[in-house]
């Protein structure tokens, strides 16, 4: 299986600005992301999609393919992710560069493994499911004890609350959060359907303590934190020159 890991890094963030770039326990985000994609078996190819020429500069430097800039329409707040995806798909396809699937690599998950990259494309090859999308518990934040508050400050329950004040986690329907740092699509539910999780979507589950998606500056310090309890993986100690 031919799969394509597509890096997405715009350089518009406005939570954190030039997030892809920020340091993270003194390391570019974007590295992280690189590290694990170089280590992972799986990926045949591995590009950068962005509009930035400094993010475009500092992806050459780690290794990645670099061969197009995204468009201004696609790099927008409020653009999806599906067309950027397709964006980048197609431009390989007039150059003659096809694949059975599409990995998305977005470098606000560091967290993510090689491993979390192999094992997807295993588990999309074994189950020929149509997609692979990561998830991880909910844990104490259950949709099942979530409130309604209204107008004049009452509080209410949404129809599908616990069946009592205080029922204990354990009896509550397991529920899981998509996390991000997998998305595993074949090609063509992406260009033909428009989609990047199919009719038959398999889940890549992830332990809530590398469950960290880098969105705000408070995502970054726990990120830190969690990194700071870890020893760095073996993958990574020597780095990217």
């Amino acid at each position: 299986m031919r799969v394509l890991g597509v890096v997405t890094a715009r350089g518009g963030s406005k939570g954190i600005p030039k997030k892809n770039l920020c340091l993270l326990a003194e390391i570019p985000l974007l590295q992280y992301t690189a590290e694990a994609a170089r280590a992972a078996s799986g990926l045949t190819r591995v590009i950068l999609s962005t509009d930035d020429p400094e993010i475009a500069e500092a992806g050459r430097r780690l290794g990645f393919d670099v061969p197009f800039l995204r468009p201004v329409e696609l790099a927008r707040d409020d653009t999806p992710s599906i067309p950027v995806i397709q964006h980048a798909v197609r431009y390989l396809q007039r150059c003659a560069d096809a694949y059975d699937a599409v990995f998305v690599l977005q470098p606000t998950n560091p967290l993510r493994r090689p491993a979390d990259i192999d094992g997807p494309i295993k588990l999309l090859q074994r189950t020929g499911a149509d997609s692979v999308i990561s998830v991880t518990d909910v844990g104490h934040h259950h949709p099942a004890r979530m409130k309604i508050v209204n107008l004049d400050g009452r509080v209410t329950n949404p129809p599908f609350a616990e069946e009592y004040e205080g029922q204990p986690r354990q009896l509550l329907p397991k529920f899981y959060l998509r996390d991000g740092s997998v998305y595993l699509t074949r090609t063509d539910v992406l260009i033909e359907q428009n989609s990047l999780a199919g009719d038959h979507c398999q889940a890549w589950i992830v332990p809530r303590e590398r469950a960290c998606s880098i969105d705000t500056p408070w995502d970054l310090l726990l990120a830190e934190q969690i990194l700071a309890r870890q020893a760095r993986p073996a993958y990574e100690a020597d780095g990217i020159a």
